[in-house]
Parts: structure tokens; sequence; C-alpha cells
């Protein structure tokens, strides 16, 4: 399958809370919840030449902190392992919205 840049899809608050839900009755109190990225650096993978989107990889810090790395992919569903990778997003907590269905 080659990618062209329409994977994916939009999903109902209903299940977005449901999975986050199920998520948050797995880890401890004080675990990461989610992270933010800017609209910079996802621009910034998104603008390499031929790239249809953006894998997430799941990743763990020496200290045990989970963290997300980010990599544009092009058509081929090959990662842009040279070009623009992204990471220390900014954590919730601490950093969090306002509890809502996703978080709380």
């Amino acid at each position: 399958m080659a990618f062209n840049g329409s994977e994916g899809k939009q999903v109902t608050l209903n299940e977005a809370s449901a999975w986050t839900e199920n998520f948050r009755d797995t880890i401890s109190t004080g675990d990461t919840l989610g992270h933010f990225f800017g609209k910079d650096i996802i621009n910034k993978i998104l603008d390499q030449p031929g790239c249809m989107g953006i894998r997430i990889y799941y990743g763990l810090e020496e200290n045990g902190a989970k963290n997300l790395v980010l990599a544009g992919v092009i058509a081929n569903e090959d990662d842009l392992v040279n070009g623009v990778l992204a990471e220390y997003a900014v954590r919730c907590p601490n950093n969090c919205s306002s509890a809502n269905v996703l978080n709380s």
C-alpha cells in the first residue's frame, strides 16, 4: 500500500473519550496523559518534500518518562529519518487542558 495523505479518519468525541478513559484506567496518578506539539514543528515535518503525513513512535527515556517521536513519511511508507524529527513535547500533566472528557 502506498500512502496518499488521506490515511486516518476523524473520530467521535464518544470514541475518543472512551479510549482516553481506558488508558487513564491503566496508569498511575501523575503519569503522562498526553503530549502537545506546536504547529511550527508539525508544519516543518509536513513541509518536507514528498511528505504524506506523520508517523508517531512510542519512546521511553532513560528516566522512564514516556515520549513520542514524530517522523515525516513519504508515499512508499518510508520514514524521513534524515529529515526533521520531533520530540520534547509539552507534557500533560503539568500543562493540561482544563478538565474535560478526554483528560478527566
